[in-house]
């Protein structure tokens, strides 16, 4: 496959938030900025998303996530083989090829942007029983009534939580679909769990891990990747039972995000 030539910026004393961050893309017309979370831009040249945030930032999280949820099975006396899973923020397949390694037989990708099914089925076709292209903040009744018929009891979602690309409603809407006593597993950037973080979605993920609608049975700190300085971005991997649906009112703000 042909390397893609790019360039990150020198950021000097600049300290950008983590969605904020971007690159620069060498094509034959001159070098093109691209934010990291411009996945629909990203998606569209094959072999990108592996080459920055696989090859040149080290990332590590859907290895770290799936080898957590197939352990916390494992320590609950059941195996990964039997469970069927909705991995939300599919992207190009990269979880769903671990997962498949974790011996999970039966999976369903889904993703809010075509790019990302597109980018699948260049990528890693085959690796999920069924993908779905949708807005889970505002699913409708045959998707899901569609997704129930999978009888689903496992939610997966890797890097995407946090920064507007899942936002807490979608990410509810998702928890509720997987059957009670079924299993969760994510991962979120560490400051989300600290009180002094004070946005929607780290007030969700809070009262997820902290309440009674989520049995933690795994959580580690990790390095989740580097930043393009080289320093390592920490997130935590969380694994745990879903205990009962969560009302959607109950976390999500009167803006329905």
């Amino acid at each position: 496959m042909k390397r893609n030539r790019i360039q990150f910026p020198h950021t000097g004393t600049e300290r950008l938030d983590q969605d904020e961050v971007h690159f620069f893309l060498h094509e034959e017309g001159g070098p093109r900025r691209i934010r990291f979370h411009d996945y629909d831009v990203i998606y569209q040249h094959p072999g990108l998303y592996e080459q920055i945030f696989y090859d040149r930032l080290k990332c590590e999280s859907p290895a770290k996530v799936a080898s957590i949820l197939k352990s916390a099975v494992e320590r609950s006396g059941g195996h990964a083989s039997p469970l069927r899973v909705l991995d939300l923020g599919a992207g190009n397949g990269i979880m769903g090829e671990e997962l498949r390694r974790a011996g999970v037989s039966r999976l369903v990708g889904a993703d809010l942007i075509p790019e990302a099914h597109a980018a699948y089925l260049r990528d890693r076709p085959g690796v999920y029983d069924d993908y779905l292209v949708c807005d889970f903040a505002n699913i409708d009744e045959d998707t899901r009534t569609e997704l129930k018929s999978w009888s689903l009891d496992c939610l997966t979602t890797v890097a995407a939580l946090g920064f507007g690309d899942i936002p807490p409603r979608a990410f509810i809407n998702a928890f509720n679909l997987i059957q009670p006593g079924g299993w969760i597993a994510f991962n979120i950037k560490d400051t989300f769990l600290d009180q002094r973080e004070s946005t929607e979605f780290s007030r969700t993920v809070r009262e997820l891990v902290f309440t009674d609608y989520l049995e933690i049975h795994h959580l580690e700190r990790y390095r989740h990747r580097l930043s393009i300085d080289g320093e390592p971005i920490y997130y935590y991997a969380i694994a745990g039972k879903k205990t009962a649906d969560v009302p959607i009112d109950l976390f999500v703000g009167a803006d329905g995000s």
